[in-house]
């Protein structure tokens, strides 16, 4: 059976599909889980969180990689001439403009946030038993100038996926032609 979920080949791919979706809810969670452990206190529940969003940063990144390197290998879906054709080429520059700052981000967000773990002098040590790599020496100073990056790139992370989930809502809803499709699990 092709990796295809159609034999039209206007939908992308299963494996794309599943990429798409966990790194996602992985986004969402790991950015509420952010903001959430950010405002609280120091005590051992808070380093607990902010050792699940260390986790959770590690994961993105490798999840991150694998997509990067299926949609090298596994060229996406054309749009259909008829939608390419209505779009204007604001809206087309917009969509690739989105896409590759998006899979920038992907990378940026947990590098900049290791980076400032590390410099923090706080390891990043993977579901408590697989220790990584200072990502930069620790240095206090190098820390307070790369702590502020970390939110700066997950804002901009953020208001990039609540553009892309507003524009797939407007080609489902208003101009329905039927785009979020390709993305949607099932037939």
């Amino acid at each position: 059976m092709s990796s295809h979920s159609s034999s039209s080949g206007l939908r992308y791919t299963t494996t794309a599909m599943a990429l798409h979706w966990v790194l996602a809810l992985g986004l969402v969670g790991t950015f509420a889980l952010g903001v959430y452990m950010h405002e609280l206190p120091f005590s051992p529940w808070r380093l607990k969180l902010y050792n699940w969003h260390k986790w959770a940063g590690v994961t993105i990144l490798a999840l991150s990689l694998v997509r990067l390197v299926w949609r090298i290998t596994h060229r996406p879906p054309a749009l259909p001439a008829a939608m390419e054709a209505a779009m204007p080429a604001w809206q087309r520059k917009a969509h690739h403009a989105t896409h590759h700052a998006l899979y920038a981000l992907f990378f940026v967000v947990p590098l900049v946030g290791w980076a400032y773990s590390s410099a923090a002098g706080f390891p990043v040590v993977v579901f408590g038993v697989l220790p990584l790599p200072d990502f930069v020496p620790v240095d206090k100073a190098l820390a307070e100038l790369i702590k502020p990056w970390h939110e700066i790139t997950a804002l901009s992370l953020a208001g990039l996926v609540v553009l892309h989930v507003a524009a797939a809502l407007k080609h489902q809803l208003i101009d329905r032609d039927g785009l979020l499709t390709r993305m949607w699990p099932g037939r």
